[in-house]
């Protein structure tokens, strides 16, 4: 914990000395535009390929059907990652890596195996299942892992725990179902155009049924079990470098055997779909949902636990922990610095509200012997973010800790035989 006084140091000006210059490879517009250029790449030619196979009017309407669901998945996601929501730009390039680039590895390498296995067995049906069952998952969740493990290497102090891993690796997969969803709708749809079928009994209907109703969840929960093994990954020590490596190859291997499950039900007979799906794709799936929830509440109750010894250090408010460790005490303190100053107070206290909790678990990490060799510069760039914005959130948080903490319980005194009478503390008549 730092110990200074509780105002930050002046940083460090470009012309003071000891500071080198970057490499090119280090320099921002390099960092930003080469995965850029190189996603805008990947989503042309993946544009291209699945508009070939659907057509023009397949491809519409296979767009407006596949991204119904985007939406409430990615809210669910950003929900997940209020505690200590990351950078909006890792989200961007997750669903950008799992909607372009994943989806275009998938396809070009799916296509290519099962051609050759059909080509070296003369039987294209086995060619077809034994495709849907072992190399598509093997592929398809690769390539997906592919962007957690790029955010886990390059954005590591976005990339914290569970949550984080989560959230990228669900991000991903929302992608990727993304633009798969959009080849099988408009490959339906090509063949309702073909057949003639029309409502209810078309392909479309059954397809729009299977994969936007009922499993929309689907890629994400393989996916997710990807992000587990990498956000536990991150909370071990980095002297454990073996512990680090095997927990995100465990998840990826769960990740494919769950995918390849599922892609093989419908070889399990008349119903086996239906019993993947109700014992065994939901429970997980509950399972699953049970456990980020309960991480997040977790990372509350860290809060509260870390933050109090910056508050005798005079970094933070007395009430501050209490706010910060509760979801309806940190929208109230937005609230109420949206009401008295505008929106751009609400969003420095979002700021504020954040690198609080970076910090917080930067301090567990630290406690726990897992922080990095940069912990006391990254504890001074965090309390230094905090002190900037304290004029503004101090005030709504000490609010809010005061308006959401629980009413104390007046009881009074009585004599000896009485039956004693509890009042709430807002009771009119209380003495």
């Amino acid at each position: 914990m730092a110990t200074s006084p509780p105002f930050p140091t002046r940083p460090p000006s470009p012309g003071d000395g000891g500071l080198r210059h970057p490499h090119w490879w280090q320099r921002r517009w390099v960092r930003y535009g080469a995965p850029s250029t190189l996603l805008a790449l990947s989503g042309l030619v993946i544009l291209a390929l699945v508009r070939r196979q659907t057509g023009t009017d397949g491809f519409l309407v296979g767009l407006g059907l596949a991204v119904l669901p985007v939406p409430w998945l990615i809210a669910a996601f950003r929900w997940l990652d209020r505690v200590e929501p990351g950078p909006w730009r890792n989200l961007v390039f997750s669903f950008a890596w799992g909607a372009c680039a994943a989806a275009l590895i998938a396809i070009v390498a799916n296509s290519f195996a099962t051609e050759w296995i059909a080509t070296s067995t003369a039987d294209p049906a086995s060619a077809d299942t034994l495709g849907a069952t072992v190399i598509a998952p093997v592929v398809e969740e690769s390539a997906k892992a592919a962007a957690v493990l790029l955010v886990f290497l390059f954005r590591r102090r976005d990339f914290t725990g569970i949550v984080d891993g989560v959230v990228i690796a669900g991000t991903t997969a929302t992608g990727f179902a993304f633009t798969e969803n959009i080849l099988y709708l408009g490959t339906a749809f090509g063949t309702d155009q073909l057949t003639g079928d029309r409502g209810i009994a078309s392909v479309t209907a059954a397809t729009f049924f299977v994969r936007i109703v009922m499993s929309p969840f689907a890629h994400p929960l393989f996916t997710v079990l990807t992000g587990i093994g990498f956000g536990i990954a991150a909370l071990s020590a980095e002297r454990r470098p073996v512990r680090r490596v095997l927990l995100p190859v465990c998840g990826l291997l769960l990740a494919m055997g769950m995918h390849a499950f599922w892609n093989g039900s419908a070889t399990f007979g008349q119903y086996g779909f239906f019993a993947v799906y109700g014992g065994f794709m939901v429970p997980v799936f509950g399972l699953v949902t049970w456990l980020a929830v309960w991480t997040r509440q977790r990372e509350l109750r860290t809060v509260r636990a870390e933050l109090p010894a910056y508050v005798l250090a005079g970094w933070l408010g007395p009430g501050e922990p209490f706010a910060l460790g509760s979801m309806r005490a940190r929208r109230m303190a937005r609230d109420y610095a949206r009401h008295h100053h505008g929106r751009p107070a609400a969003r420095e206290v979002a700021r504020y509200e954040g690198y609080a909790t970076s910090l917080a678990f930067l301090r567990r990490r630290g406690r726990a012997g897992r922080a990095g060799p940069d912990f006391a510069v990254r504890e001074r760039e965090l309390l230094a973010e905090l002190w900037r914005r304290r004029h503004v959130a101090r005030p709504a948080l000490e609010y809010a800790s005061r308006a959401a903490a629980p009413a104390p319980v007046y009881r009074p005194a009585v004599p000896y035989g009485y039956p004693a009478v509890t009042y709430p503390a807002s009771h009119p008549y209380r003495t």
